[in-house]
């Protein structure tokens, strides 16, 4: 296998070719791309691994796709954590609730994440028929691989609801494929991460030590989110109790402003920025250097986020940061603290999954079960953390309220957590339509399905209000 800090950037033209022929319509890629993929790159341990890390690379490169900020940025705006300055007609349909089934960021976040899972399927597909790679290097691409299709997949539904499930490259059948229920995609997330942490190694020497790539921490840190999600209470702690235990590779950064720096102890899983002078997406747009403006992405964060933290809460001074204009202060997100760098001195990575997420999974798995001081625990692990005395909450409702208040001033501005929180707890009408007012409606919880999608495949609906 090739060095993966040499072949995280590699992409080999064969490679591209299967990545980038569905940018427009992920159902239709060509049969003679399919098999260049399987016959000619999963030959050798280093150009399958290129093949699969070349994936990463893709989604880092994305441009506010949905892994490189999109999935922070849009859920957000969408939400009730940014104000929005910026006048981009596609921008302020998401911070207005007003979508429409041609915009074309929404067409982004759903093609990103099933170009990803195409690219997926096709190392899984060409893995499963090669001789050539050898079963160590096979076993943890094929379970990436299964990662990474269910951590698209996770994205996916809970934006859109029922999606396409794809789990091969036939062109011939994602061309007629319909949405698939939730509950059936959420099953083959499972699935996928199940098999992946058999297959996945249990550290980080695969990528040099780097925590750029998935290992079986990570698919389980994928896998207790979705049961939460799915309300498999038992299973979500379960999971959650494995990470947590595995002290000697995980533990809370105390000092809040190191808790996204690039490798830390507090880090699952991250994604490793691959563009000139920059650290991560949420640094170059998110760091604010002037008043917000229409030339910039233009977000601010909200009154209502900004007043949701408690009095000496050490997350509100580390994490957010703030800027003076005329008689105006500009709040911003401040967890990334790199805006530009000067070559390649990087100091952070993208963080997409972290230790702190899992004790308010199972601090919330706990309460829902009736663990009241267990959930207690968990919860004050995270309180102290941030300099704050423990929980008050003492019964099931006042817990699960206070965990929806923790998660949201702990996981503010990362991945969506605030709009997927809303939703799946069903707290999304009461919290937003007195933010949102006149703009909010029901439907507004899922995004719509791109216009171009339902054109180009007759058996793909539409979902309501839209």
């Amino acid at each position: 296998m090739l060095h993966f800090n040499k072949t995280y950037n590699v992409i080999s033209w064969i490679f591209l070719v299967v990545s980038f022929a569905s940018c427009k319509k992920f159902i239709e890629v060509s049969p003679p791309a399919d098999r260049l993929v399987s016959s000619t790159v999963f030959t050798s341990d280093a150009s399958a691994t290129a093949a699969l890390t070349g994936i990463y690379s893709s989604m880092i490169n994305q441009n506010f796709g949905f892994a490189c900020a999109g999935m922070t940025l849009y859920p957000g705006l969408s939400a009730d954590e940014f104000n929005n300055y910026s006048s981009t007609a596609t921008q302020l349909e998401f911070s207005n609730n007003s979508l429409t089934v041609v915009n074309s960021t929404i067409g982004d976040l759903w093609n990103f994440p099933y170009n990803n899972i195409y690219s997926a399927n096709s190392v899984i597909e060409g893995l499963q028929n090669s001789s050539s790679v050898s079963l160590a290097v096979k076993n943890q691409l094929l379970g990436e691989a299964k990662f990474i299709r269910a951590f698209c997949y996770f994205c996916l539904v809970n934006l859109f609801g029922d999606v396409p499930l794809v789990t091969t490259t036939d062109y011939r059948k994602n061309t007629i494929i319909a949405r698939m229920p939730k509950d059936q995609v959420y099953q083959q997330i499972v699935t996928d991460l199940t098999e992946a942490q058999l297959l996945l190694v249990n550290d980080y020497s695969f990528s040099s030590n780097e925590r750029v790539r998935p290992n079986k921490w990570a698919a389980t840190a994928l896998l207790s989110r979705a049961y939460l999600y799915m309300g498999k209470y038992a299973e979500a702690e379960a999971q959650s109790a494995s990470i947590l235990n595995n002290t000697g590779l995980y533990s809370l950064v105390n000092n809040l402003n190191n808790v996204f720096l690039k490798n830390s102890q507090e880090s699952i899983w991250q994604l490793m920025p691959g563009r000139p002078n920059q650290n991560t997406n949420e640094g170059r747009f998110f760091i604010l250097t002037a008043a917000p403006s229409s030339s910039t992405p233009g977000i601010t964060i909200s009154n209502s986020l900004l007043n949701a933290f408690e009095n000496g809460d050490a997350r509100k001074s580390a994490w957010i940061n703030s800027i003076t204009a005329g008689n105006n202060i500009y709040y911003f997100p401040f967890k990334y603290k790199v805006k530009t760098v000067v070559g390649t001195n990087l100091t952070e990575y993208y963080t997409v999954l972290r230790l702190s997420e899992q004790f308010l999974i199972r601090a919330e798995a706990r309460a829902q079960e009736n663990n009241i001081s267990g959930a207690q625990t968990d919860l004050n692990s995270i309180r102290n953390r941030a300099g704050l005395p423990n929980t008050t909450a003492n019964d099931k409702s006042t817990l699960l309220k206070a965990i929806e208040q923790e998660r949201r001033v702990e996981l503010f501005a990362e991945w969506g957590h605030r709009w997927l929180d809303l939703k799946r707890t069903n707290r999304a009408d009461s919290v937003l339509l007195p933010v949102k007012l006149s703009n909010w409606q029901p439907t507004d919880a899922l995004y719509p399905i791109p216009q171009i999608q339902i054109d180009n495949d007759p058996n793909v609906s539409q979902n309501a209000g839209y």
